[in-house]
């Protein structure tokens, strides 16, 4: 039998940040595409348009009106997922939908309060972050630092979330180019599952300052130097980019702090723009990859707040995932295998970092 090879056999890889693992089967990539054919996105979008909810100076949906901004704007979202104000979930509302069998025990449920937020990246209408310059990224990150110092000096938010998603495909309501922030009364399951990884990491190695991250991205660059380790995509002296070890998505990637930060609010003006450079490139080569405005989900993931009890532990990183597979218009699923087992992906994370 021939020795095993990582771009020819199936195997498993281990997420040490989610404790999770996902199965590569490399040799599936060659298989023949019949299924679902996305239409390619028609990115031709005027700099202003006057139906546009997000450009500035137009009124939104509910009547309130732009401000005439010319670099981020930030507003209350006019949808809110959630709000700063509402009952308690008491047992007596809970018995409404659950019955009286089993409360605390198989039914559970709890009132989650929070705000939500829109941040529009650019007053122009048809720009995406890959097309917007370092210092108009920058911009951003420095809106996300104030948005969030803001959010963690409310006592009733636990949980910042800074996010964007980019695409029709992945659920974007508005192509103006904008992120969104929610600010939760709790910690969601994604990030207390990696924290609760961060936190065991730094107790079994029984050193203060351990942190898997700060670990992962030196262990990352090391194989850099090597073609068939490296899943480094680029780099400064900042911030990482690379395609994790243990991606699902085809073209997952990473963007690391390579020392260690706690979250946004503690990033210095070089640190900034370091990662405003590196946002700008990686979308950059996302749309130099199939030759079209790249969909995908970005958010960041970092202490819960900057006063969390564990925000010590964290470590600054952000996540892209973007659905693209072989082109711009065949997309990858999570479907069957995926959503019974566990996730699977064709493409090895070296392969796609080669290609990215």
């Amino acid at each position: 039998m021939s020795e095993f090879s990582f771009s020819d056999h199936s195997h498993r890889r281990f997420n040490p940040l989610t404790q999770t693992w996902v199965l590569c089967s490399p040799h599936r990539a060659k298989r023949p595409w019949l299924g679902q054919v996305e239409e390619a996105a028609n990115e031709q979008r005027p700099a202003y348009d006057p139906q546009c909810y997000l450009c500035p100076g137009n009124r939104r949906a509910t009547g309130a009106q732009n401000a005439q901004y010319s670099s981020t704007y930030v507003f209350p979202n006019d949808y809110a997922a959630v709000h700063a104000a509402q009952p308690d979930c008491t047992r007596a509302a809970l018995a409404q939908v659950a019955g009286t069998q089993a409360i605390g025990e198989l039914f559970q449920a709890e009132s989650t309060l929070g705000q939500c937020k829109v941040l529009c990246f650019s007053p122009r209408h048809d720009l995406t972050l890959p097309e917007l310059s370092v210092d108009e990224i920058s911009a951003v990150v420095r809106a996300w630092q104030q948005i969030y110092t803001s959010l963690s000096e409310d006592p009733d938010i636990r949980y910042v979330q800074l996010f964007e998603n980019k695409g029709a495909m992945m659920g974007c309501s508005n192509p103006h180019p904008h992120g969104q922030v929610w600010a939760l009364s709790d910690v969601p399951s994604e990030p207390a599952k990696e924290i609760a990884s961060l936190l065991a990491y730094r107790q079994a190695h029984a050193e203060p300052d351990a942190c898997l991250l700060c670990s992962y991205v030196a262990a990352e660059l090391a194989n850099a130097h090597a073609p068939p380790t490296n899943r480094v995509v680029l780099q400064n002296d900042s911030f990482a980019v690379l395609v994790p070890f243990w991606a699902v998505w085809p073209f997952e990637t990473m963007i690391v702090a390579k020392t260690h930060v706690a979250n946004v609010s503690q990033l210095d003006t070089q640190q900034v723009r370091d990662l405003a450079a590196a946002m700008q490139a990686l979308t950059i080569r996302y749309d130099n990859l199939f030759q079209c405005s790249f969909p995908y989900s970005m958010g960041l993931h970092q202490s819960p707040t900057a006063t969390h009890p564990d925000a010590g532990c964290c470590h600054l990183h952000l996540h892209f995932y973007p659905p693209l597979l072989r082109s711009a218009t065949v997309r990858k699923f999570l479907v069957g295998f995926e959503m019974m087992a566990e996730p699977q992906r064709d493409l090895t994370a070296e392969q796609a970092a080669a290609r990215l």
